[in-house]
């Protein structure tokens, strides 16, 4: 096929389109990188400009101001058991909602999809309620249950429509060959989850680690604190650091960044690993 018939100026027109709309997204994180590296001074003055030289002041101080390893460990702490839980719960929850229908499991379905669309707000003091009286306030532990219960809706939601493409003959294929239904789910199932379990692990991964307003209702201890309620720090009732503000924010994307580009890989391999043919 001559590839140069194929390129015409329709081709070209959506390419350029493509370029400025990538363009426009990449725009803040020039500001916001761009600006990290200024001092204060410079950075009302014209925060558009390139910085006048490469200066990593700002970090240095942030990097200290902000305790910022024990942050990183306890967002990476919370993050990582966090996934462990949805994936493990979502998975399971999904696989017997799907593999054994009756009408309390397609009630139970419907109730997860609901829980999706209610406001967190609307709950925000329900839940320090309950959390205050089974003493899950102010601890590492609570917070990762919180996250258990407002996560687990969508967890199940993606497996659930995943679980249903995957063909009855495998499992029963299994079960002839003497595997207890928990060795079909784990040795047989659960492999074949992996490009849903990446997915559900990202999407995850975005919302817990950037999230502010459950730990902000959850965690009161300093030392608890996560990226981002180290961040809210240098923002004050009448001042507001943007230069070590932005500093901050640039050591906390790093991380989540890296993460998705490193799991990239494995969102191929597991597409492939986990096709069925028929």
């Amino acid at each position: 096929m001559d590839t140069s018939k194929s390129y015409n100026l329709r081709t070209f027109a959506l390419e350029l389109f493509g370029i400025v709309l990538a363009l426009l997204f990449l725009v803040p994180f020039y500001f916001v990188i761009v600006n990290s590296m200024k001092s204060f001074g410079d950075l009302l003055v014209n925060s558009a400009n390139l910085p006048k030289s490469l200066n990593f002041d700002n970090y240095v101080k942030v990097w200290g101001i902000m305790n910022f390893p024990k942050v990183f460990t306890n967002s990476l702490i919370i993050t990582v058991f966090s996934n462990l839980g949805l994936v493990v719960i979502g998975s399971m929850a999904a696989y017997r909602l799907v593999r054994f229908p009756s009408k309390f499991n397609n009630l139970l379905f419907l109730a997860f999809v609901a829980a999706m669309v209610i406001p967190f707000q609307s709950i925000m003091i329900p839940l320090v309620k309950v959390a205050s009286s089974v003493g899950l306030m102010d601890s590492k532990l609570g917070l990762i249950f919180s996250y258990f219960g407002f996560g687990i809706s969508l967890t199940v939601f993606l497996y659930h429509g995943f679980i249903k493409a995957i063909p009855r003959e495998i499992e029963e294929s299994a079960t002839v060959d003497g595997c207890s239904p928990y060795g079909v789910f784990w040795k047989i199932i659960f492999p074949l989850l992996k490009p849903m379990s990446v997915t559900v692990i990202l999407l995850n991964s975005l919302w817990i680690w950037n999230d502010f307003l459950l730990p902000l209702l959850v965690l009161n201890s300093p030392d608890l604190r996560t990226i981002p309620l180290a961040t809210y720090s240098f923002f004050g009732q009448y001042t507001k650091q943007w230069d070590m503000a932005l500093a901050a924010l640039v050591l906390g994307v790093i991380p989540m960044v890296a993460f998705f580009l490193s799991m990239q890989r494995f969102i191929i391999e597991g597409i492939t690993a986990g096709s069925v043919k028929g």
